[in-house]
């Protein structure tokens, strides 16, 4: 019986981990876009969720720096993503859903690159 019970708890204990890794979206506003456009300082290729940091540059004011947050790299993977799509100084322009605080930060929707190149699926699309 101390088996059984035993082997329960671990099996509940499994179930439970990867939702508690995962977190809610609400801290975005997703009925709001923005678009952005800067200079990558960094392309994250982390679990569980990689992230674009940003520097946008505005003439007159000073540079902004954004945390972009996007799905995790297996399902990047699987629309095409690498480790090194991004890299830093890269030119780009990201359309995301901000976050509601108004800080510099938001939801990856998709991003253009200097060549043209689309990457995410598109407004309403968030990864």
């Amino acid at each position: 019986m101390k088996s059984v019970a035993l082997s329960a708890g671990i099996g509940l204990a499994m179930y439970a981990m990867p939702a508690s890794a995962h977190h809610s979206f609400a801290m975005f506003d997703a009925n709001q876009t923005t678009t952005l456009e800067g200079t990558v300082k960094e392309f994250q290729w982390t679990n569980p969720h990689a992230w674009i940091m940003l520097t946008v540059t505005k003439e007159g004011e000073p540079d902004r720096q954004w945390a972009i947050e996007m799905g995790g790299p297996s399902g990047l993977a699987r629309q095409g993503w690498r480790p090194k799509t991004l890299t830093p100084g890269m030119p780009v322009k990201v359309t995301i859903h901000p976050l509601l605080d108004g800080s510099n930060g938001g939801q990856f929707i998709d991003a253009v690159q200097a060549d043209g190149t689309q990457l995410g699926r598109g407004p309403g699309q968030a990864q």
